[in-house]
């Protein structure tokens, strides 16, 4: 049987079914893949289904009522219901210009979907740019089937077709690749077995995966589900795998294309992925996110020079920690903060004159770099009052904060007074400065690392991101903790770092930090704020007056500015310095209370004194800073008195 088709200048012969499965052709009226009987011209690979070739020359449609359809040919449009370009024919309206696939002229006008089963879906233009209940794709132009009440549920024309489907109730992962989606997704499910696949991941899968950049050989689809782990990720559960029968790799699709080596945000050095590492007798691995067991005879990822370890799940969990990288190597040289004058002499970039390192420095001073006490054995400047720890001052200019979310190097700074972005204080210390977000972090918060001891307890403390509990110190609760699992001991990042001791400005002798209540005190009082204070609780405690203090007292509220800094303000032509009144007790000029805390007085002699609670900038907050004058400058503008 023979058909003269007008789209075609050969006649079409009627095939009945298509014998070659291997070969793909396409109908040149709809655009479906050829099936089922079919007119074509073999010799131009032309072919039409049969429903396509029979198709009315004529017809009239609901959705363009004013004129009839012709059947012709026409190229480089777009059919009005699917929005996908037209082919050879097409039903046509020509003063409308209103195009449709043969197809799409004989979708039905109404449907019900077991999906929504409350109401019939009617074919209409999808005016609100809805997105599609199953696929969750927006369609921007072209037909969809719709709920016509409010229940603003939608489906793609091809989705509609797609047979049983339904809701999981559960968050239930794809048995091929991996992901899981919420629980308002339609999938394929065995409600029995709890086999889920989603829609994309239905349709045949590639039998093999070639990926030469991260393995050397094939991997091949394995068609039935096992229960195992993964050799790539170590991730134990059911799941259709691919195999590499030369290295006997069994693995989820996914991580087939697994980085082969990652810049982590947590740890300096680069990490490599590896599929299984070499035990060492009975020691155990442990992941340095989430502190749970590594499994070593399955994938990790690991550097071989510090044995940093963690789970692949925990390293790729979030794409904001990590990057790719072509090389383990790391080209960064350590740039110093100081240069050598002499051999107990450095030009420090943070102070204009030289630096003496001294073994003899008396009485209580404070580090400019972390503001805590300096011991005798430091650096110090024989004009001004200016200290630094030895570590302080040989600190690297910029360093890996492995706990900030910005990957590159953060910048050591120093002349201003700003909140760190971590704990919140207010300090005229040194920062590590992220470039990127201009987030800045004390020295304090920067130098402790993810593994960390602290004097309190006698084992290394971990930190755990996503961990819910109190905190041993102080019994708040907090979010993410230092902890010890063994014992079930717990800091968070404020308890953590505080200091040995603290010097309140009403006392005498330094506190010292105390860490059980041995009866010090029967009333177990804050001698400070006349408080009570939970005898369980970290606090500071002189032993030569029997004083007790909390942490907060002990410290007060701006501790780490330091007396003697001097900054300009536009409230006041003169330099201001810090400072905290002791002997007497001026009014505050804006609120008019007296000035028991960090205030700042003008010394050139015009009587100006504010608390530094009332001219400091709203909000203060981590973007917030304010320069503070060189040592230089302000001797220079008080000798001039400018």
């Amino acid at each position: 049987m023979e058909l003269q088709h007008f789209s075609h200048q050969h006649p079409l012969v009627f095939i009945e079914e298509w014998s070659n499965e291997n070969e793909k052709f396409y109908c040149s009226g709809c655009g479906e893949m050829v099936s089922g009987p079919t007119f074509s011209c073999v010799a131009c690979g032309f072919h039409l289904h049969k429903q396509c070739a029979e198709a009315p020359s004529e017809m009239n449609h609901p959705f363009h009522r004013n004129h009839n359809f012709n059947l012709l040919k026409l190229e480089n449009a777009n059919c009005f219901a699917c929005w996908k370009p037209l082919l050879d024919a097409v039903h046509f309206s020509p003063d409308g210009g209103f195009y449709l696939h043969v197809k799409c002229a004989d979708l039905s006008a109404e449907i019900n979907h077991l999906l929504h089963p409350q109401h019939p879906l009617i074919l209409q233009f999808n005016s609100q740019r809805l997105s599609c209940s199953i696929c969750r794709k927006p369609q921007d132009r072209g037909l969809v089937y719709s709920c016509s009440s409010p229940c603003e549920f939608v489906l793609h024309i091809e989705c509609s077709a797609i047979p049983t489907l339904q809701f999981v109730d559960e968050p239930l992962p794809c048995h091929l690749c991996q992901k899981t989606e919420d629980s308002e997704t339609v999938h394929y499910l065995c409600s029995i077995c709890k086999f889920v696949l989603h829609v994309g991941c239905a349709s045949l899968p590639p039998t093999t995966i070639e990926d030469k950049p991260r393995h050397e050989h094939n991997f091949t689809l394995l068609r039935r589900e096992l229960s195992l782990n993964c050799d790539a990720c170590g991730t134990l559960g059911n799941f259709v795998p691919y195999i590499c029968s030369t290295c006997n790799h069994i693995v989820h699709k996914k991580c087939i294309s697994l980085p082969p080596i990652i810049k982590f945000s947590r740890h300096y050095h680069p990490i490599l992925h590896t599929y299984f590492l070499e035990k060492r007798g009975f020691e155990k691995w442990e992941c340095r996110v989430c502190h749970e067991e590594v499994n070593t005879e399955h994938g990790s990822y690991f550097c071989s020079e510090c044995n940093y370890i963690v789970h692949v799940n925990c390293a790729l969990e979030d794409p904001l920690r990590y990057y790719v990288v072509d090389s383990i190597e790391t080209d960064e040289a350590v740039e110093l903060s100081f240069k050598n004058v002499t051999a107990t002499s450095i030009k420090h970039f943070s102070h204009d004159h030289n630096l003496t390192l001294s073994e003899d420095i008396v009485g209580d001073k404070q580090c400019d770099g972390c503001l805590l006490t300096t011991p005798a054995y430091c650096y110090y400047c024989s004009q001004c009052d200016f200290f630094l720890h030895k570590s302080c001052a040989e600190l690297p200019m910029k360093k890996h904060i492995w706990y900030h979310h910005h990957q590159r190097l953060l910048r050591l700074t120093s002349g201003c007074i700003f909140q760190c972005e971590i704990c919140s204080s207010e300090t005229s210390g040194f920062a590590y400065t992220c470039d990127e977000c201009e987030e800045r972090h004390c020295l304090r918060c920067a130098l402790v690392l993810d593994i960390t001891k602290c004097e309190g307890h006698e084992h290394s403390l971990s930190f755990y991101r996503k961990y819910e509990g109190l905190c041993n110190a102080c019994g708040g609760s907090t979010d993410f903790v230092y902890r010890c699992k063994s014992c079930n001991f717990n800091l968070d990042n404020i308890c953590l770092i505080l200091p040995l001791r603290a010097r309140h400005k009403y006392d005498e002798h330094p506190y010292k930090l105390t860490y059980h209540d041995n009866n010090y005190s029967k009333s177990h009082y804050c001698d400070i704020c006349e408080e009570k204070r939970n005898p369980n609780h970290w606090f500071y405690h002189c032993e030569i007056c029997d004083n007790s203090a909390h942490p907060d007292c002990a410290f007060g509220k701006y501790s780490f500015i330091k007396p003697g800094s001097t900054c300009k303000l536009e409230d006041h032509p003169h330099p201001l310095t810090f400072v905290q009144q002791v002997h007497y007790y001026p009014e505050c000029l804006i609120c008019g209370n007296h000035c028991l805390d960090l205030a700042l007085e003008c010394t050139i002699g015009c009587s100006y004194i504010v608390h530094w609670e009332c001219v400091k900038p709203r909000p203060f907050g981590y973007w917030t800073t304010i320069k503070l004058l060189p040592r230089d400058e302000t001797s220079k503008q008080l000798i001039d008195g400018t």
